[in-house]
């Protein structure tokens, strides 16, 4: 999630935990030490792979986090002039301030690794947006109303119930839109193709559902709203061909691990050089992915990884008009937007723009 809504998040389990004894102080120390893990994306580990799929690493692992709350703890206990709070206590403040950084981070689609040092990809459960207001603005209000009360505890509290029952419903309409899609996906054979289901940017009425299927994949958005209408999936190329020689690079193995099978390959002449670029087809938008990545280049006529990848920079971002449309297609009007409205004519699998 976002920096705001993370120091929000730490700010309200403070003000939960000990506002009633520290006032104020609770939520600006739950505040700052929400927002710590995420101090990481400010390490550079010279190479662009590698500063993306390190992120949310060590820092946001959770046995690295209850070791540091254990830490702060019992430094709390030792010598803060707060003697009246004891041990206990302290830990439930630090670890649910720090634990839940990253496990509401695992909630978004670009994952976390909960577990490192143990090398798994990035465990990634997605039912909310990495930007959510709905999710964030009953926090902040909470906030507001603790810091102008001085009823700190008791306006957390409530802050922190209603966010959980958002998150409550984001799953419940995730587990909605399954249900409407696996009769299409039976329906092309596609039920046990890898399938990505996240909600589409600032809220959970829309949804956006990716199935990889060798050199194709299908982007499909499915509403709450929708009514009787079935979901469609639209077809477009991976370049599966590439995906050898992408793979042939350190970076594009990591890239591998850290994506799964969503990336999509094409080559791009840059610097003077024709390169393979794999783009994290997951994260983004069809047609508005950021994060892209420089893996190869063509030197007398075969494919030489390089030693360290870059990031190639979007050309493309979400403007009003195409956010104006997105809400429009998230309040059921299905003519309104389709999934690969924004895609390239050279990645449509069938050379004409598809009709919702």
């Amino acid at each position: 999630m976002d920096s705001i809504t993370q120091a929000a998040l730490g700010a309200a389990i403070g003000g939960a935990v000990l506002g009633r004894r520290l006032g104020r102080k609770a939520i600006v120390m739950g505040a700052v030490l929400g927002t710590l893990p995420d101090l990481d994306v400010a390490l550079d580990y010279g190479d662009a792979v590698a500063n993306v799929t390190e992120h949310r690493g060590f820092s946001h692992s959770l046995f690295v986090l209850t070791g540091l709350a254990t830490l702060l703890a019992l430094l709390c206990a030792r010598f803060s002039p707060a003697k009246d709070i004891n041990l206990p206590r302290w830990w439930c403040f630090f670890a649910l301030i720090l634990i839940t950084h990253p496990l509401l981070d695992a909630l978004t689609t670009y994952g976390t690794q909960l577990f490192w040092p143990i090398e798994r990809p990035p465990v990634a459960l997605p039912i909310i947006f990495i930007i959510d207001p709905f999710y964030s603005i009953p926090l902040l209000i909470a906030l507001g109303v603790g810091l102008v009360s001085l009823r700190v505890k008791k306006a957390c509290t409530w802050g922190l119930a209603i966010t959980c029952v958002y998150l409550a419903m984001a799953a419940g309409a995730k587990l909605t839109i399954e249900q409407r899609l696996a009769p299409v996906l039976a329906e092309r054979g596609l039920e046990d193709a890898p399938l990505l289901i996240q909600p589409t940017p600032f809220n959970i009425a829309l949804w956006r559902a990716t199935v990889v299927d060798g050199d194709r994949y299908y982007e499909s958005l499915v509403g709450l709203f929708d009514g009787d209408r079935q979901p469609r999936l639209e077809p477009l190329i991976r370049n599966a061909e590439l995906e050898e020689f992408a793979l042939a690079s350190l970076q594009g193995q990591r890239l591998r691990w850290f994506a799964g099978p969503f990336l999509r390959y094409e080559t791009r002449w840059l610097n003077g050089n024709e390169t393979l670029v794999a783009t994290d087809i997951r994260l983004g938008f069809p047609g508005f992915h950021p994060f892209s990545f420089t893996l190869a280049t063509l030197e007398d006529e075969r494919w030489v990884p390089l030693a360290v990848s870059e990031q190639v920079e979007s050309t493309r971002g979400l403007n009003m008009a195409t956010l104006s449309r997105l809400a429009a297609r998230a309040a059921g009007n299905t003519s309104a937007l389709c999934a690969s409205d924004f895609v390239a004519q050279e990645w449509r699998a069938e050379r004409v723009v598809y009709r919702c």
